[in-house]
């Protein structure tokens, strides 16, 4: 009686770094980050003063926890941080990598051409996709982000935003959201009118006080540098040296939808980002935001980036409540489709 032929062992990949002081960083509070990648790739870790030993059963695992590791420590030294979001993503570019994945661009997660700068923080994509979407709002003046929650399309587009302002290349961010819920009538609130739409822009707000000092915020909102615009009142208005995002652009109409394009001026670019699966529009009304993918496929000088489940880099249990929900979803839809037959 034959046994099952066991794995052939792996060589030991011996790592050594020249900068100590970085390591305490690398490694995480209490090897968390080393931990969390031994968890994911199905690896050993092992360090011994500035020596990191990867040890597994599998290559391609053992590749990816150095490709990974490698990463960070050049994030590192770049002066970027590492969170662990950020080793997710490097596990998550490594693993693509190592399976061959085309797009995957380890370097630009590194440091590389695609780092924006803000005042509070440098940021740097955490998915090929993601690597993409921020090279498109570099070469496009106008680009369309899509996808589910989590993915990153309005912060990165906030944080191009912000960079082309503290740059120079603009002359003010205007930020843009239908109120859906208000049905656009925002009069019934108390406050002004920044009061009255707050609550819509909320997911805008978080990003930019994630990028700018408070004060500055402020400053820059009194100013009109940054501008809030509830997206009813933008008709009209000729957009010029300016970055507009128009944010959950799903929950448009279509009249909208082509007021909102017609906007742009000259020098400005326009990022509309929105989630099909998320339609909070009236039972049977059509969002100008799937019209307008229709309308503009194959126009010139318009980007289109499509994320993901697999592009989400909040929580990993994000991940799995988005890919639940699409199965859920998929499931229906079959359902239906055998009770109509």
């Amino acid at each position: 009686m034959s046994s099952a032929p066991r794995p052939k062992p792996v060589r030991p990949i011996h790592l050594q770094f020249d900068d100590n002081r970085l390591l305490p960083l690398l490694f995480g509070e209490h090897d968390r980050n080393l931990a969390r990648i031994e968890q994911e790739l199905d690896v050993g870790l092992s360090s011994r003063g500035n020596k990191l030993t990867i040890t597994a059963t599998d290559a391609w695992a053992a590749a990816a926890a150095r490709a990974a590791i490698g990463a960070l420590y050049e994030r590192l030294k770049q002066g970027l941080e590492v969170e662990m979001a950020d080793v997710d993503a490097a596990i998550r570019l490594a693993a693509d990598a190592e399976r061959g994945g085309n797009n995957v661009d380890l370097a630009a997660f590194a440091g590389g051409d695609l780092t924006l700068k803000t005042r509070k923080r440098t940021i740097s994509p955490r998915s090929p996709v993601q690597a993409a979407y921020m090279r498109a709002m570099q070469e496009h003046d106008m680009v369309f982000g899509l996808g589910p929650a989590g993915t990153g399309k309005t912060y990165l587009a906030v944080a191009c935003a912000v960079s082309m302002l503290i740059e120079g290349r603009v002359d003010r961010i205007i930020l843009s959201r239908p109120a859906v819920e208000a049905g656009e009538r925002l009069g019934f609130l108390p406050g002004d009118m920044r009061d009255k739409i707050d609550p819509y822009l909320r997911p805008l707000y978080d990003a930019l006080y994630d990028m700018l000092p408070s004060d500055q915020v402020v400053k820059r909102l009194d100013s009109g540098e940054i501008e809030i615009a509830p997206l009813a009142f933008m008709r009209g208005r000729t957009l010029a040296n300016a970055f507009i995002i128009a944010d959950e652009a799903q929950n448009t109409t279509p009249m909208q939808m082509k007021m909102l394009l017609t906007r742009l001026g000259e020098h400005a670019r326009m990022v509309v980002t929105g989630d099909m699966s998320q339609i909070d529009l009236p039972q049977g009304a059509t969002s100008g935001l799937r019209e307008a993918l229709n309308i503009l496929d194959g126009v010139e000088g318009i980007g289109f980036i499509h994320f993901s489940d697999a592009d989400v880099v909040r929580h990993p249990l994000v991940t799995r409540i988005v890919r639940a929900y699409d199965k859920a979803e998929a499931a229906e839809k079959e359902g239906d489709g055998r009770r109509q037959r």
